[in-house]
């Protein structure tokens, strides 16, 4: 079999058991498993309040989803635990459980997916703690439950691959939170799935294309043509074919290149903006953290791009759900030359729609290792422009980001202080609270 050639290892996919839910059972003196606990958004954030994570027992009582179920769907029921998200607390953990990897692996084979998952090659050192790889996963499961009180689930397999479907469609329904896939069970554990979406990396719409071509099943995948599947969906469809074979050739201590890098913020507006000026308000603020980010990071953008997203009534008025623009700019990082083409670009298609979303974007970068003057404003104008912007940068830095913000952020329509307690979109709150 060809499959034989195939490089193998021993990878695990470590997944946080309903991770936001589990951290705060846990700083409630709870068992995570145990306590029906959700975690609510803010209701100015998401539009009437999302459920970000449920606890396994959330789920089982009261039917709750993450991510899909809202506010409205909460049962008037005492036991149930309703909490804010504390966005710094799930870092801080993350960043503990990793660090508790790094005691079974290298660094450079400690691979953090996600904030609640995590890929380990364990193929260099599984020998050193055990006799098997699923008992070496029993041991590192055991020693995050002691340390932290959380409960982890691992996927096991000979790539990746092979770990991240173990995990997600058969550790989190076993006893131990442990499920195993290697070459030798590929037809035994892929090729059984009937759900083509249960698999990593197959979507809606790809599984319909797939069904059009009358592959309905991983059983089916694996026994397509696969010259007939590249035909159809190009190199997507090759990479099908390698899934329902269990087939990866990734390596976790290769990092990933970004061929083209780009830098820039987004943000759901509270409530539908109609006014120009206050929609104007906050382009200003995000151009101006793009552009403070670009100083960070010691970059210049030489293209910028404007996305305004309308809301549902607007969108369904106009026959557009927003619109995209991008503009070639003279590579600079300095806020005056970020947001006059934004608001330009705004302002150029924007007939009065209400908004609900914004999003800046910079791409091109190059290295700030200079300053393009322009011909047009005088010079010692300029480098004092920039000179002020290097100053805002280390206040907000030294002393957080609302110590200094422009009279305009104070408007009705201004957001940047608010976001600016936000980590990830949510309520950051305090990780010792």
């Amino acid at each position: 079999m060809f499959i034989d050639k195939e490089p193998r290892g021993v990878f695990f996919l470590i997944d946080n058991k309903s991770f936001y839910a589990s951290c705060e059972a846990v700083q409630r003196g709870f068992n995570p498993l145990k306590v029906p606990l959700v975690v609510m958004s803010e209701e100015k954030n998401t539009n009437g309040g999302l459920i970000l994570a449920t606890s396994p027992e959330a789920k089982r009582l009261f039917h709750l989803k993450a991510n899909v179920s809202r506010k409205r769907d909460l049962p008037q029921d005492p036991r149930l635990w309703v909490v804010p998200p504390r966005m710094n607390l799930y870092i801080q953990r993350n960043l503990q459980i990793n660090q508790i990897f790094t005691e079974f692996a290298a660094e450079a084979d400690v691979w953090p997916y996600s904030i609640d998952e995590s890929i380990v090659d364990m193929t260099h050192s599984w020998r050193l703690f055990g006799n098997s790889p699923r008992q070496v996963a029993r041991i590192i499961q055991k020693t995050v439950r002691q340390k932290l009180g959380l409960y982890t689930t691992v996927g096991i397999g000979d790539n990746p691959l092979q770990a991240k479907i173990a995990l997600d469609v058969y550790a989190k329904h076993t006893a131990d939170f442990i499920g195993e896939i290697h070459y030798e069970t590929v037809p035994e554990k892929i090729w059984s799935i009937q759900n083509l979406t249960d698999v990593w990396g197959i979507g809606k719409r790809t599984a319909k294309h797939l069904n059009r071509l009358h592959i309905h099943t991983m059983n089916d995948l694996a026994h397509a043509n696969p010259y007939l599947l590249k035909q159809e969906m190009g190199i997507i469809g090759e990479q099908l074919f390698a899934t329902a074979w269990g087939i990866d050739r990734s390596k976790v201590s290769q990092r990933p290149v970004t061929k083209s890098a780009s830098l820039g913020n987004s943000q759901v507006l509270p409530y539908d903006y109609a006014d120009s000026h206050a929609i104007e308000t906050v382009i200003k603020e995000i151009g101006e953290q793009v552009a403070a980010r670009l100083r960070h990071h010691h970059k210049l953008a030489g293209c910028l791009s404007l996305s305004i997203g309308f809301s549902y009534a607007a969108a369904a008025t106009d026959g557009r759900s927003g619109f995209h623009h991008e503009l070639r700019i003279n590579p600079t990082n300095c806020d005056r030359e970020i947001i006059k083409p934004l608001l330009q670009l705004f302002r150029q298609d924007w007939d009065g729609q209400a908004v609900r979303n914004i999003a800046v974007y910079s791409s091109q970068l190059s290295d700030d290792n200079h300053q393009q003057l322009d011909l047009f404003t005088a010079p010692q104008r300029q480098i004092q422009a920039e000179k002020l912007n290097r100053v805002i940068d280390q206040i907000h830095q030294k002393f957080g980001f609302t110590k200094l913000v422009y009279a305009t952020s104070l408007t009705a329509g201004g957001t940047a202080i608010e976001r600016a307690k936000l980590v990830g979109g949510h309520n950051g709150g305090n990780a010792y609270e």
